[in-house]
């Protein structure tokens, strides 16, 4: 007989292979508008960050089968596949998975000790390191064709950089650019690059992550309050600066549906270890990195802010989770009666 007051526990692996699962619909997005050299990076995410956990394990005399079944170093090579540009040469791809395990797991401790989010690690690094490539992102399929999975192996796996006519700054980088040059939003929405909710192409991955979001959410993987705040608050200050100038600043939709707004709120913010635990704290946390990718993507140096929000929020962890614990129960009357204790 199950009893109705304990909760079933959830296993790592099960975590984690439901969170693969709800990356699909936005990995068939991906695939289907920009053609399938995402997968060819997802491969070789998956095998350089399980080659990666199993050396680190070795050397940290841990058990390696027992890990690298659990899913959560795949996790992270997915989630850095589906970061990084589809035609990054495939160095940049193993250096940011590296970089991500060794460094930002391993070195602390392994899984449930590391205090920021490592693939968001791997991720700031390279773009702080190699920012021309970071920005040769994939043109959808309606205005080039899209590369086949042999041509996708020669641009990533050869010397030579993606043509011109393949690639294109982001619809967020193109907007921030552009607005620079004293064009108004209503000329800049008008090119080719943009749809109805964001970027051609990019707005329908959005929308798979946020059905493989839901999925999680049901599933109660996640909860409610980071992606809600997050989300929301993105919403709301982007909407205010909107309202005050439609020309010079992008509608809050917009800004949901175009870079990692959906990715990261719904599959890195909502990371157990390195995010807030108590559900105060969690609204907290989600509005901090909404608000501060607003005003990096807004007036920052970099087109989308979410990676640095995060690993930003991600080191204030600690601190909400102290000021947002709630009382122990029994202890706040107690000193209202003047108890000794």
């Amino acid at each position: 007989m199950r009893l109705p007051l304990f909760r079933q526990t959830i296993s790592v692996n099960v975590i984690m292979l439901k969170v693969m699962l709800a990356l699909l619909p936005a990995l068939f997005a991906y695939i289907y508008y920009f053609g399938p050299a995402v997968v060819v990076q997802i491969v070789l995410a998956s095998l350089t960050v399980l080659a990666a956990e199993a050396v680190m394990l070795k050397l940290r005399r841990q058990p390696v089968l027992p890990f690298l079944a659990d899913g959560s170093a795949l996790v992270t090579g997915w989630l850095l596949a589906l970061s990084l540009p589809a035609t990054a040469p495939w160095w940049l791809t193993v250096v940011a998975c590296l970089f991500a395990i060794v460094v930002a797991k391993h070195l602390y401790g392994g899984i449930g000790n590391n205090l920021l989010n490592p693939a968001m690690v791997g991720y700031a690094v390279m773009l702080i390191s190699f920012p021309a490539y970071m920005t040769q992102w994939l043109t959808p399929d309606s205005l080039h064709a899209a590369p086949g999975l042999g041509e996708s192996f020669r641009l990533i796996f050869g010397s030579s950089p993606p043509l011109d006519g393949l690639t294109m700054a982001t619809p967020l980088d193109t907007a921030k650019t552009q607005l620079k040059l004293d064009l108004t939003l209503g000329e800049i929405v008008k090119q080719p690059i943009f749809g109805l909710l964001g970027g051609k192409g990019s707005e329908m991955v959005a929308l798979g992550y946020l059905f493989g979001g839901l999925f999680l959410w049901q599933q109660r993987i996640i909860t409610w309050h980071i992606p809600a705040a997050m989300l929301g608050s993105l919403f709301a200050v982007s909407g205010l600066f909107w309202m005050i100038d439609a020309d010079r600043y992008v509608s809050p939709v917009f800004h949901l549906f175009t870079g990692a707004a959906m990715l990261g709120a719904f599959f890195i913010a909502t990371d157990p270890v390195t995010g807030a635990t108590t559900p105060r704290g969690k609204l907290i946390f989600g509005a901090g990195i909404g608000l501060l990718v607003f005003f990096i993507r807004t007036f920052g140096g970099y087109p989308d802010g979410v990676a640095f929000a995060v690993l930003l929020l991600n080191l204030c962890v600690p601190l909400i989770d102290a000021h947002t614990q709630p009382p122990v129960f029994g202890h706040k009357n107690a000193h209202k009666k003047g108890s000794p204790d």
